[in-house]
């Protein structure tokens, strides 16, 4: 019998799902984006992974995806009876950035963050913040700083991923499951339409046409970020029965999460016809790259130098 090909799961299709598509179908879904930090963290055995709040078929489900997408790599530990771990790929160790900047946004902004653990840079020894910079000239930057457009294989229609159905993680009643960030971007919708935001999308109506959501979809959505303190919304300048979202400092400072992430997902997938949306930092003028950096002693940051501070009589845990 022929073998089947090998295929490439980081390879794009002309004309179709562009790099930040793909993303969003991984990282937005809570429960990969679960499973990928456990990954991080070092969880390997199915029991491991096993103790998040899902379900056994769920977290199966889940386990398969994600070695097809090519985050995690399945290894038999054990023959009889047949027993495998997972081992995250290259590609997955790379969204260390993502985590740390979902670990730094949920310190500062969501009011459980003690219950989030400190993280000392091993470099220099000290607790520390990531600080998010531009790799080309390395100034502290902000969403404010950037200019976006489509890309060559830019577009909404080519960056929302495909519909699935996925249940809701109770993440508020789960203390240190990043509970905030799994309601502004553990859900495909909740990425996109956070994306639109940052992309200058205001209007309820624009929000509904350029992602092609249903309408009760949107308003819940927005009434969910309005509730935690993402967007605000305003009458609208010219007509009074119009609402405005405006994204608050909270959102604003939500950027490195969503910056690390679409950074990730250009120089993770590929193809031929360029990227999906082109970043310009206005400082430089250079095509904006994102660089985390200790705030503490302002050198590059990389995943072997991050690690957890624990609670007294606990080993320390490394990032990367």
């Amino acid at each position: 019998m022929a073998s089947r090909p090998v295929t490439d799961p980081f390879a794009l299709e002309p004309g179709g799902t562009n790099a930040i598509g793909r993303m969003l179908a991984v990282l937005g879904d809570e429960w990969s984006l679960l499973i990928i930090r456990e990954s991080l963290l070092g969880a390997t055995k199915y029991s491991d992974f096993s103790r998040l709040p899902i379900s056994h078929a769920v977290l199966t489900a889940r386990l398969r995806s994600l070695v097809r997408d090519g985050l995690l790599v399945q290894q038999v530990y054990q023959q009889q009876p047949l027993r495998a771990g997972y081992l995250p790929s290259a590609e997955c160790r790379r969204l260390w950035t993502v985590l740390l900047s979902i670990w730094h946004w949920e310190r500062t902004w969501v009011d459980r963050a003690d219950e989030l653990p400190l993280m000392r840079h091993r470099d220099c020894g000290e607790e520390f913040a990531p600080m998010l910079c531009c790799a080309q000239c390395q100034a502290p930057t902000e969403a404010l700083d950037i200019d976006a457009r489509w890309g060559p294989s830019g577009g909404w229609a080519r960056s929302v991923p495909r519909a699935t159905t996925r249940r809701r993680l109770r993440s508020d009643d789960q203390p240190g499951m990043f509970p905030q960030t799994m309601a502004v971007f553990g859900n495909r919708w909740s990425a996109a339409i956070l994306g639109a935001a940052f992309l200058g999308t205001r209007r309820f109506s624009d929000f509904q046409s350029r992602l092609s959501a249903p309408a009760p979809l949107i308003a819940e959505r927005l009434k969910v970020f309005c509730d935690i303190g993402i967007l605000q919304a305003a009458a609208h300048p010219k007509r009074s029965d119009w609402s405005e979202y405006h994204l608050t400092p909270k959102g604003l400072a939500f950027y490195p999460v969503v910056a690390t992430a679409i950074g990730w997902a250009h120089t993770t997938y590929h193809g031929d016809e360029g990227p999906a949306l082109v970043q310009t930092h206005r400082r430089c003028g250079a095509e904006f790259s994102p660089l985390l950096v200790c705030d503490q002693c302002r050198k590059p940051l990389t995943g072997t130098a991050v690690e957890i501070v624990p609670p007294r009589g606990e080993a320390v845990a490394r990032r990367g």
